[in-house]
């Protein structure tokens, strides 16, 4: 990398973050930094700055187009930026790729549900946990004590995050065979099987009635409380934003509008005229 490419990613200037009461005294898990990336001139998202607490739940909304995904691909490094720094845990992590990212802390979902359908439930999450098994080839393939040793902990661990959404009696059914809220269910029980410290969720309530809306909501802070983890999420619903976020971001043209807290947000006349009034009119 040049110098010139070095200082690009140098932090210029820190906003003050939007941190809870209990996450006030700890570093923040996640911190980005001037950070954008430009296609073919275009700029997609520019000047992103964002600080998430160790156990906050921060909504990241805005039209579509806006740059919401392209924000999480960033953060994964689907995309490499064009410019800015993204701090995980405090380290930088412009060197890893997305492999060593999810490693490294973060997970995510996506709009288009992403699972293996010929597999079981049970298999869908187990595979998740590939970079925690230990157990050598010859171990897996002469089926040795440790490679059964291993195998019972991730199905003993399968079963205790298929218990969050209560759905352990659809261990063996085949992934395409769920319903579509289960199926979104099943993926973010994949993204935990990672142990990540960042969780990035991608329109979770998309294609969900209200009834699983409410429970999805119940089960989001569920999961922030039980594993101590900060959640970043994209989402539509407002009402799932408004009653489950303690900060939000709003992206409007690749560029953050407003931050601040639900309320803040409710009541910014900028933000009324770019996304929520145009949420009320439809």
């Amino acid at each position: 990398m040049t110098q010139k490419e070095k200082a690009k990613l140098v932090p210029v200037s820190r906003e003050p973050a939007l941190l809870t009461e209990r996450d006030a005294d700890k570093s923040p898990v996640l911190e980005c930094i001037d950070l954008g990336i430009t296609f073919g001139g275009l700029k997609a998202v520019d000047n992103f700055n964002v600080t998430i607490g160790r156990t906050e739940i921060t909504g990241l909304i805005g039209p579509n187009g806006a740059g919401k995904t392209t924000v999480f691909n960033l953060l994964t490094k689907v995309y490499q930026p064009t410019h800015g720094t993204i701090l995980l845990n405090g380290k930088d992590i412009h060197d890893l790729n997305t492999a060593q990212v999810n490693r490294a802390g973060i997970a995510r979902t996506f709009q288009n549900i992403r699972l293996f359908g010929e597999l079981s439930v049970e298999e869908n999450i187990t595979v998740a946990m590939d970079t925690q098994m230990h157990y050598t080839m010859p171990e897996g393939i002469f089926r040795l004590p440790r490679f059964w040793k291993e195998e019972r902990v991730m199905h003993e661990r399968a079963m205790e995050l298929l218990s969050i959404f209560h759905m352990e009696d659809l261990a063996n059914a085949k992934a395409n065979s769920l319903p579509y809220g289960a199926q979104r269910r099943l993926e973010i029980l994949r993204a935990l099987a990672t142990n990540p410290s960042l969780l990035l969720l991608d329109e979770p309530a998309a294609g969900m009635n209200p009834s699983e809306t409410a429970e999805l909501m119940e089960n989001i802070r569920s999961i922030r409380d039980t594993f101590k983890i900060a959640v970043l999420l994209i989402e539509h619903d407002m009402n799932l934003v408004m009653n489950i976020c303690e900060g939000i971001a709003v992206l409007n043209f690749g560029h953050v509008i407003a931050k601040g807290t639900p309320e803040d947000i409710q009541n910014n006349p900028e933000v009324i005229e770019a996304y929520l009034g145009k949420q009320k009119e439809a």
